[in-house]
């Protein structure tokens, strides 16, 4: 078979493609996401992100390529795959007519577990989750935070190898958005999450290794650190001006080192090939009114930004 299974890999797609007549939604798609890993993927409505999904989770078959989830194919192993993995998707899909507990059972049974098995996971997950208090109410009378942790319990009650979190803490309020976090944190290692967000303060602080794809193609791969000294390239520094602050970027635009410069008042934003370039900017602005200079953190934002572009997409 195409897949190593002496890799320590969950998922693997090569060459993936999904087409929708003339619309490309995935083209020559390359992913490899390691064992145990929390792994991230960025990209803007329309990258190709949910087809993607849905392809890993067996829900669509890809036009094609390969894929596999624990060395198994998703095009003809769906059923093993289903087994392996837990799905949050972006909808609630939860049954109304059935309690938050019952819920979770009929998810457990579903899935060929014990009642003495399933029965003290699900109070674990409900007292986590922060609704062990109304296991015995229907889901339509929960607010819309409290039903998307009830959808992450359920997604986690058979323990699956490979869980899939489609924007998982959408809708949920600050205190419930960091419970999930940190319940994600814990079981890292125990089992490899895949994370679509647009929170990228999300994606920045539980991720190992995040992936942006923009038009159906992988763009960017790495650490948060490494996109950002990839993409944003070299250092940024705020220089702050007491007066003449366009004056002074002119004077600095005329230099080798700068890559890019944004004037907001009296301050100068300017972004230098390394930090080195600083000396040369300081010998430039020599006796000029600076009031003060600070590093420039870049951010997963700016990231993002760099390759997808900053207009709104439908």
């Amino acid at each position: 078979m195409w897949y190593n299974k002496a890799m320590p890999t969950a998922i693997l797609t090569r060459s993936l493609t999904k087409q929708y007549g003339q619309l490309t939604a995935l083209s020559d798609f390359d992913l490899e996401v390691e064992q145990g890993s929390i792994f991230g993927l960025l990209g803007p409505n329309g990258a190709g992100k949910t087809t993607l999904i849905r392809i890993l989770t067996t829900l669509m078959r890809q036009t094609s390529g390969e894929a596999s989830v624990e060395g198994l194919d998703t095009g003809t192993q769906g059923r093993e795959i289903r087994r392996l993995i837990g799905v949050v998707p972006q909808e609630n899909s939860l049954d109304r007519y059935l309690t938050a507990r019952e819920n979770l059972e009929l998810h457990a049974r579903l899935h060929g577990m014990e009642a003495r098995r399933y029965a003290s996971r699900i109070d674990e997950l409900l007292e986590l989750m922060g609704l062990a208090g109304r296991q015995k109410d229907f889901p339509d009378t929960f607010s819309g935070g409290m039903q998307r942790r009830l959808v992450v319990a359920r997604a986690l009650v058979h323990e699956p190898r490979v869980l899939f979190l489609d924007e998982p803490t959408t809708g949920l309020d600050p205190q419930s958005r960091r419970a999930v976090w940190d319940y994600v944190r814990s079981i890292a290692g125990s089992m490899t999450i895949f994370l679509t967000t647009h929170y990228l303060e999300e994606a920045e602080q539980l991720c190992d290794r995040i992936a942006i794809m923009d038009h159906g193609r992988l763009i960017a791969l790495g650490s948060t650190q490494e996109l950002k000294d990839r993409l944003a390239g070299g250092t940024a520094y705020r220089i702050e001006f007491e007066t003449g602050a366009p004056r002074y970027a002119e004077l600095l635009k005329g230099m080798a080192c700068l890559r890019e410069i944004e004037v907001t008042g009296q301050t100068v934003c300017v972004g230098l090939e390394s930090w080195e370039c600083l000396s040369e900017v300081l010998g430039a602005l020599n006796g000029a009114p600076v009031r003060r200079i600070a590093l420039r953190e870049r951010t997963l934002e700016d990231v993002f930004i760099s390759p997808t572009g900053s207009g709104v997409r439908e």
